[in-house]
């Protein structure tokens, strides 16, 4: 791509913070229509069970509420939720749009009020009486993989699918090792926590039999598609209009029980209705993700040399299979050898359900877990081998020399089965990490106990797909006061999209970013897109933009030509001004008036791979078991850097966001399937002062080779190894009392239990 402009790889500050710092940003509950209705769920209060009855003739007394809705109120058989990545067997678990006779897990939705107020909703969900008669629960994996409680007569198991990960030999690798490592380790159940909650207004025009769902984040075109056929209405008939969003980290975004029936009221009353989701219904209703467990073994040859991995994965999607449900399970399949030189992997990831919210996508979706798994395994492996741990870690990097890499291929098949690393030498960023973070100065303090406090390094290396296909679009169009109207079909979640994307047809076109104007997301704008997930907004929407550039310009040619009566090869364009040799011009909005216009599409199957390693130094208060982070170093790189403040600022967040998953964040059930976390008070994130040393450097040493931009997803690289290096931190620390943890978070009571443990079997010994 021929860059004048520049602005791709500058500072460009966020053009949309400007609105935000205005209190000009609109968000669904800003949203207010005529006669507008609100929606309150009434949610099971059970992990499992029958639905005797639900009495709400005295919710519908209630002064202000205009109807109360059930399952009875749906006709014909319960709709499902469609899939986004089907596979052959999780079918008979999708998830249905209201509980019907059976409820599978704490808050499911089992009916909807309506009110004039949200206030008066929310009152009159006190006046709804439940029957129901409640099942036991299958909550942990030894009950529900026994299938001593089935939470669906059939398939009667509550084995959703299992994926195989295979590549080379394993068996014949392990036979011809000289050392093996094998370990047991887990990660708990969390939840993405956008500063937003969801939020949904629909409204339904009964003269057009047209409906509009304002709220539209991460996925406007396939929840368009979802709607319209559950809703028996032509796509055409539908469109979702994307407002400012607070944050989606994976979980906003997809098509949930709330989006039908807030649409489904909507159209029965002929009223617009509006849900705006607080935070406990949040962290009980929203999609889950992490919980996972794993039983795998490294073989090695003598000098370190890795030859194969294999063992079990085991991964809790809930109650139902969500449409993205799986993507979690097998990408901890894929990509749990890493940025590691693995020759024969064999690893199965098995899913299951369980008397659970059902889980989804979270920033790093099961590469976050493989990554946990696989770090500490490493640290185990140099321990066994006497080696150094960094040394074994640069020895099995994956080189420059072996790119396109190829990781084991995954089955059954969504169309992903086989992926390569696209470009990279993973020893870069490694050597590169240690030495800003002063690894060789630190090292004379680990395991040292200074004023009380244990001190700890960590290690820990990883990869990140972005790019996720297949496609993606944008329109261009001038304007007639002379700036382009770009229309994209990616999404804004909060990264930063409507800067970045400016900022690359701002080159492409040549002109000031001043004269763009950038529009996202809603459906009225494009045939059709694919929104923002997978790390794929930049690469894939950037992509797409670039070819709706070059033809603009194409045909601002023609249309310049055409008034100047000259071919248009003639003709050179300029900052928005196409010239003769004869010094004649014309300027963009001299031919606005004729519709000058162009669409432009990025296809693409090959996902781009950024890559990294991070570095954490730590103290460990024996008597308390708190952690303290007192420096955290990442060094990744992403191919090409499009905007290095937001890129920071992705970097930056995606660390913070990990390290509150590695100490804190967690969601606790009990035997019977209900949920013990209700509020912020429990489910404990990071707060800014926790973790004031974070240390971000990004590099650009080896651009994708499959996208014009050379660009690669990079918004959730830094979540990825904050697990495993931390966790090493923390062993390397009390090395003393022989700790090695295995179980996430590392929460201080769980820390001083690792001590104490260690100081018992150091007593027996």
């Amino acid at each position: 791509m021929k860059t004048v402009n520049t602005y791709i790889g500058s500072p460009v500050e966020r053009v949309e913070d400007y609105r935000f710092l205005r209190g000009e940003g609109q968000y669904v509950g800003d949203l207010v229509r005529e006669g507008q209705w609100h929606a309150a769920f009434v949610r099971s209060p059970v992990g499992h069970g029958v639905i005797r009855n639900i009495d709400y003739s005295a919710a519908l007394a209630w002064p202000g509420v205009k109807a109360v809705l059930t399952a009875a109120d749906i006709e014909g058989e319960i709709p499902k939720i469609p899939f986004r990545r089907p596979n052959p067997t999780i079918g008979p678990f999708a998830q249905p749009i209201i509980a019907s006779g059976k409820v599978r897990y704490f808050g499911e939705p089992v009916a909807v009020i309506l009110a004039e107020s949200a206030e008066i909703a929310e009152d009159a969900l006190a006046a709804i009486v439940l029957d129901i008669e409640q099942l036991p629960a299958a909550v942990d994996r030894q009950t529900c993989m026994s299938d001593a409680v089935v939470l669906f007569d059939h398939p009667g198991s509550n084995i959703a699918t299992v994926f195989h990960a295979n590549k080379g030999e394993a068996d014949a690798a392990f036979a011809a090792a000289d050392v093996t490592v094998r370990g047991q380790f887990s990660t708990q159940r969390q939840t993405a926590l956008p500063m937003e909650t969801r939020g949904l207004l629909a409204e339904w025009d009964s003269q057009s039999n047209h409906l509009t769902v304002y709220g539209a984040a991460k996925l406007p075109f396939f929840n368009r598609k979802t709607m319209a056929d559950l809703m028996h209405l032509p796509e055409s008939a539908v469109d979702y209009i994307e407002v400012d969003v607070g944050g989606g980290f994976g979980a906003r975004g997809e098509f949930y029980p709330e989006d039908f029936l807030v649409a489904f009221a909507a159209r029965k009353f002929n009223k617009p209705v509006r849900w705006i989701e607080d935070r406990r219904e949040h962290l009980t209703a929203i999609g889950h993700s992490r919980e996972a467990e794993c039983d795998v073994e490294l073989a090695f040859s003598k000098d370190g040399t890795l030859l194969g991995m294999r063992g079990d994965l085991y991964v809790n999607v809930g109650a139902y299979v969500r449409p993205n449900g799986m993507t979690p399970v097998r990408n901890a399949a894929q990509f749990m050898s890493g940025p590691y030189r693995i020759p024969s992997i064999h690893l199965q990831a098995h899913a299951y359900v369980s008397n659970k919210t059902p889980a989804g996508t979270y920033r790093g979706p099961g590469r976050y877990e493989g990554s946990f798994f696989i770090e500490r395994l490493m640290d185990l492996a140099a321990a066994r081998l006497g080696m150094d741990r960094l040394a074994l870690r640069r020895r099995n990097l994956v080189t420059d020399a072996e790119m396109p890499y190829p990781l084991a291929p995954v089955l059954p098949s969504d169309g992903r089965a086989e992926t390569n690393c696209d470009s990279g030498d993973y020893r870069v960023c490694f050597d590169k990490c240690l030495e800003e973070f002063g690894w060789a100065q630190k090292a004379e303090l680990d395991g040292k106990l200074i004023d009380g406090r244990y001190h700890g390094l960590g290690i820990a290396c990883f990869i990140e797909g972005g790019a996720s296909g297949p496609s993606e679009t944008a329109r261009m169009e001038i304007e007639p006061d002379g700036s382009v109207a770009v229309y994209a079909g990616s999404s804004a979640i909060g990264q930063g999209l409507e800067t970045v994307l400016s900022q690359i047809a701002a080159d492409a076109l040549e002109i000031s970013i001043d004269r763009i104007k950038l529009y996202h997301g809603s459906t009225t704008y494009l045939k059709e897109g694919w929104g923002s997930y997978g790390s794929r907004a930049t690469v894939m929407g950037g992509s797409a933009v670039i070819d709706a550039a070059t033809k603009l310009l194409e045909a601002f040619k023609v249309a310049a030509a055409s008034r100047l009566k000259i071919d248009p090869s003639e003709l050179t364009v300029v900052d928005g001004v196409a010239r003769a040799k004869d010094g004649r011009s014309v300027p963009f909005e001299e031919v606005a008036s004729m519709g000058v216009r162009a669409d432009g599409r990025f296809d693409n199957w090959k996902p781009t791979y950024s890559y990294g390693t991070s570095a954490v130094h730590l103290t460990v208060d024996p008597g308390t078991g708190h952690v303290e982070v007192l420096d955290y170093t990442i060094v990744d790189d992403v191919g090409r850097i499009i905007n290095p403040l937001t890129l920071h600022g992705q970097v930056m967040g995606a660390v913070v966001q990990g390290l509150g998953s590695a100490f804190s964040e967690e969601l606790i059930y009990d035997s019977d399937g209900t949920l013990l976390v209700g509020s912020l008070a429990d489910y404990m994130i990071p707060l800014a002062t926790d973790y004031p040393h974070v240390h971000c450097v990004s590099m650009e040493s080896f651009p994708s080779p499959i996208n014009p931009l050379g660009a690669k997803g990079a918004g959730e690289g830094g979540i990825i190894p904050v697990g495993g290096a931390v966790a090493n931190a923390v062993a390397s620390a009390l090395r003393d009392f022989g700790v090695q943890p295995s179980r996430m978070p590392l929460n201080p009571q769980r820390v001083w239990e690792l001590i104490q443990d260690g100081k018992k079997a150091l007593a027996s010994v």
